[in-house]
C-alpha cells in the first residue's frame, strides 16, 4: 500500500450517491490522478491517502485510493479555497474572502466550535448562519466517522451506509454496540464488528458479543445450504470462534431464543438451531405442500389417452409407459414431480401435458429458477416462460422493501403451474412461490434429483421426493434418439457408478489424458482458444464452449482459470475500456457472472420491442460487458437485459470463462470443458462430475488424469445438507 499526500486541484467526475470520485491533486509538484471514493471530497482540501498506482489504458497512471484521511489546510490560502468549493452551503468564494480575512488561522476552530461567531461577518445573519452549520456539520459527521471507522478495515461504501443509517450518531451507536453494524449494514459482518468492538475494550464475555457471534456462526452455516446447525456443530464451532466455554454459549442461546432471533427445535432426537427465516419458511412450506396434495381438484372434461396418442402422432414419437404414467399423473393429481436424467424426455413430456392442459381450456403458466432456464423452456414447448422472480413479480413495495407482488393476497391467476430444474429451488423461493399457488391449482415440478442440490440453503426437490407425500415419476429410460448421444449415454453410466465410453470415434464425449497441472492448463487454453473453434466454425470460442472446474482456488481452479483465459480470448486494446476492482480487471468484450442475488439492481430490455424495465439480477446469471465507463460497468444478460453496475456492485461480478460446477446449475452450453485432477474428497465427487457433464449439449472435453475420472465416479461422499423439510412432512403423516 502506498501512500501520498496533496492538494485537491480539481474535480473531473463525482458520483453523489456512492462517493466515487475521479480527480487531481498537486502532490509535491507533481499533479496525479486519483479514482476512488472520497465522499466529502472538494476542491482545495489537504489529503493524506493510501492505495495502489494503476495504469488505465487510455487516460495513463493513477493511484486508486482505498482510504482516505483530511488534513486541516495550514495555510490562508488553503483555508479559503477550502470553504469556497462549494462544499459547505451558504459560503461562496466571496463569503470564504470574507470569513478567512476576518478570523484568519483560527477560521476552521470558530466553524468547528463557535459558528455563532460569523455574525461578526457583514451579510451574514441567522439564517445563513444556520444553512452554513447544517451543511458544514454534515460534512464533518461523514469525515469523522470514516476517520474513526477506516482503521478498522470498514470501507469507505460502508461509512457511506453507516452515515445514512444513523447519521449524527454514527459513531456513538458503533461505540456502545458495535455489533449493531451487522444486523443494520450489509456487507460489515461479525468479524469486522468484534475487531472495532475489541480495540473499544469490549469483553469476550459480554452478552451483545456472544449474541451476535451466535447468529454470524448459525448464519454461516446456513449459507452453505443448510436451514439449520445441530446443536453439536454449533458448540464446537462456538467454543473456536467466540473463545467462549459452552455454559456461556447454552445460556445466550436461550436468550436469542427467548428473544426471537434464533429457534432451537428437536429434530429426530437432536437439538438443531434455526433462523428465523428458514423455520418459518420449513414450516410454511410443509403446510402448503401437505393442504395441496389433500384439496380437491376439478374434474378434467378431456380424454388425456386420445390426446396422448394425438400429440405422439404428431410428433412421430411412441412414448414409453412410464412417460404415459407422468402425463396422466399431471391430470390426476394436485401435486407431480417428474425426475429423471438428461435423454429421458422430461422437456417432451412437458410439452405434452401442456397441450393437453391448452386444449382444455386451462391457463398455464411456466417458469424455471434462472433465466437461462426459463429461455430454454420456451424455446422447447415455442410457449412463454419466465423466472420464478419474474412470475411473482418481484419489485419494491410501498414501505421501500424488496418482495413479490404476487402472493397469498394476490395469487397467480392460473389453473398450472409447470416448473423446470425444480433441483435449484432453495426454500425461500419454493415458500415464495406457493403463497402464490391458490388452492385448485395444480402444481408439476420437473427436475433431475441426482444433480447438484440448490446453491441457496435446504434441499427442496429431494426432500419431497423422499418424504412420498406427493406423485412422483423416475424417468430411466432414454429416447432412442439420446442414445445416439454419448453425453446422455456417460451421464447415467457415471450416476450408475460405472466408467464413461470415451473418445469414441465421430462422438461427442472426449479424453485428454494429462499427468501435470500446467500441462493441463495449456491444453485447456488450447481447446477453448483454437482447437475447438477450428473443429466446428460455428463455435464461439467465449460465448459457447465453457470450462467448468470443481474448485476455485489452485491451478486449476477458476479463479486462475479466468485470468489466464481473459489474458487470451479478451486481451487489452486501446480500443476497450478497463477499469480495476480488487484483484479483477473488467474489460470490454469480457464475459461476467453475477455471484449473489441482487433483487435492487434495474434492468432495461434491450430487444428493440419497446421499453420494458425491471428488477433484479441473480446468482450464476451469465452476461457479457458492452460497455466501461468511469466507474460504470454495462453488463448485459440473456441477450437482452441491460444492467448498469457502479463500483457499490462490483464486488458482486466475476469473470465466467470459467466457473464452478455449482454455479453452472441451470445453465446450458453447447461445449463443456472440465479438468479432471485431484482434489478434496467433498468436492471431487460423483454428484458433481455428472451435474458438470449434463450442462453440455453438443460436446464434453475431458482433460486431466485417468485416475481422477475413476475416483469421482466411486466418491458418494459429499457434504452433509441439514433440511428438516422432509422430516416434518414425515412427521405430521406419522410415518418413519
Amino acid at each position: 500500500m502506498n501512500e501520498i499526500q496533496g492538494l485537491v486541484e480539481d474535480i473531473i467526475f463525482q458520483n453523489d450517491e456512492n462517493g466515487y470520485v475521479v480527480a487531481h491533486i498537486k502532490n509535491k509538484k507533481d499533479r496525479v490522478t486519483i479514482t476512488g471514493c472520497i465522499p466529502y471530497i472538494s476542491e482545495g482540501q489537504n489529503l493524506k491517502l493510501l492505495g495502489e498506482w494503476v495504469t488505465h489504458p487510455q487516460f495513463g497512471q493513477q493511484f486508486n485510493v482505498k482510504a482516505c484521511e483530511e488534513l486541516v489546510p495550514n495555510s490562508l490560502e488553503g483555508i479559503e479555497k477550502y470553504l469556497s468549493s462549494g462544499m459547505i452551503s451558504g459560503i461562496g468564494p466571496v463569503t470564504a474572502q470574507k470569513i478567512v480575512a476576518h478570523f484568519g488561522m483560527d477560521t476552521l476552530d470558530v466553524l468547528d466550535n463557535n459558528m455563532e461567531r460569523l455574525k461578526e461577518i457583514d451579510g451574514i445573519g441567522e439564517k445563513k448562519i444556520e444553512t452554513i452549520a447544517n451543511s458544514y456539520s454534515k460534512h464533518r459527521e461523514l469525515r469523522n466517522i470514516m476517520v474513526f471507522l477506516q482503521t478498522y478495515g470498514v470501507t469507505v461504501k460502508q461509512c457511506i451506509k453507516i452515515h445514512k443509517r444513523f447519521g449524527e450518531n454514527s459513531i456513538n451507536v458503533v461505540k456502545e454496540n458495535p455489533y449493531t453494524l451487522t444486523d443494520e449494514i450489509s456487507g460489515i459482518g461479525f468479524k469486522t464488528a468484534d475487531k472495532i468492538a475489541r480495540s473499544l475494550g469490549i469483553d469476550k464475555d459480554s452478552p451483545f458479543r456472544i449474541q451476535s457471534g451466535i447468529r454470524y456462526i448459525v448464519n454461516q452455516f446456513c449459507g452453505m445450504g443448510n436451514t439449520y446447525m445441530p446443536l453439536g456443530n454449533f458448540i464446537k464451532e462456538g467454543k473456536s470462534v467466540l473463545g467462549v466455554d459452552e455454559e456461556s454459549l447454552n445460556k445466550n442461546l436461550q436468550e436469542s431464543a427467548l428473544n426471537g432471533t434464533l429457534k432451537v427445535e428437536l429434530i429426530e432426537g437432536e437439538e438443531c438451531v434455526f433462523t428465523m427465516p428458514y423455520y418459518y419458511c420449513e414450516l410454511s412450506v410443509t403446510s402448503k405442500i401437505l393442504t395441496l396434495t389433500t384439496s380437491n381438484y376439478d374434474k378434467i372434461n378431456i380424454n388425456v389417452d386420445e390426446k396422448v396418442r394425438c400429440f405422439e402422432q404428431e410428433n412421430k414419437i411412441k412414448f414409453a409407459p412410464i412417460q404415459e404414467e407422468a402425463i396422466k399423473g399431471a391430470f390426476q393429481n394436485g401435486i407431480e414431480i417428474i425426475t429423471g436424467g438428461p435423454g429421458t424426455g422430461k422437456t417432451t413430456i412437458i410439452k405434452c401435458i401442456t397441450e393437453i392442459f391448452e386444449e382444455a381450456s386451462m391457463t398455464v403458466f411456466m417458469a424455471a429458477p434462472t433465466g437461462r432456464a426459463a429461455k430454454r423452456m420456451s424455446e422447447a414447448t415455442g410457449r412463454e416462460s419466465k423466472t420464478i422472480h419474474r412470475l411473482l413479480e418481484m419489485g419494491i413495495n410501498e414501505e421501500e422493501d424488496m418482495g413479490f407482488f404476487k402472493g397469498e393476497e394476490s395469487p397467480l391467476q392460473c389453473d398450472v403451474v409447470i416448473i423446470d430444474e425444480a433441483s435449484m429451488i432453495d426454500i425461500l423461493l419454493m415458500n415464495n412461490l406457493l403463497k402464490a399457488i391458490p388452492m385448485g391449482t395444480r402444481l408439476i415440478m420437473v427436475g433431475d434429483s441426482d444433480q447438484l442440490p440448490s446453491v441457496g440453503p435446504g434441499n427442496v426437490l429431494r426432500d419431497l421426493i423422499e418424504s412420498k407425500c406427493v406423485k412422483v415419476v423416475r424417468l430411466k429410460e432414454i429416447f432412442r434418439q439420446a442414445e445416439e448421444s454419448m453425453i446422455v449415454v456417460n451421464a447415467h453410466k457415471i450416476n450408475n457408478g460405472e466408467m464413461p465410453i470415451l473418445n469414441k470415434k465421430d462422438k461427442d464425449f472426449y479424453f485428454i489424458n494429462c499427468k501435470e497441472s500446467d500441462k493441463i492448463l495449456e491444453t485447456l487454453i488450447g481447446l477453448i482458444n483454437k482447437r475447438l473453434p477450428n473443429f466446428n466454425k460455428n463455435w464461439n470460442k467465449i460465448k459457447d464452449i465453457q470450462i467448468l472446474s470443481p474448485m476455485r482456488k489452485g491451478t486449476l481452479g477458476v479463479v486462475n482459470l479466468n485470468n489466464c483465459l481473459q489474458k487470451v480470448l479478451n486481451p487489452p486494446t486501446n480500443e476497450k475500456q478497463e477499469i480495476q476492482f480488487k484483484d479483477i480487471v473488467f474489460r470490454t468484450g469480457d464475459k461476467v457472472m453475477q455471484t449473489k442475488n441482487n433483487y435492487n439492481l434495474k434492468w432495461t430490455k434491450i430487444d428493440g420491442y419497446g421499453e420494458e424495465e425491471g428488477l433484479g439480477v441473480f446468482n450464476g446469471d451469465i452476461g457479457y460487458i458492452s460497455e466501461v465507463e468511469d466507474d460504470k460497468i454495462s453488463v448485459i444478460f440473456d441477450d437482452e437485459r441491460k444492467i448498469i453496475y457502479d463500483n457499490v456492485y462490483l464486488d458482486e461480478l466475476e469473470l465466467a470463462y470459467a466457473m464452478t460446477v455449482h454455479k453452472s446449475q441451470g445453465s446450458e452450453f453447447p461445449v463443456v470443458i472440465m479438468p479432471m485432477f485431484m482434489g478434496p474428497p467433498l468436492l471431487m465427487n460423483k454428484n458433481l462430475f455428472y451435474t458438470g457433464i449434463t450442462r453440455a449439449k453438443q460436446m464434453v472435453t475431458l482433460v486431466g488424469f485417468p485416475k481422477a475420472i475413476h475416483f469421482m465416479i466411486s466418491n458418494n461422499r459429499s457434504f452433509d445438507r441439514y433440511s428438516a423439510l422432509k422430516w416434518r412432512i414425515l412427521n405430521i403423516l406419522g410415518n418413519d
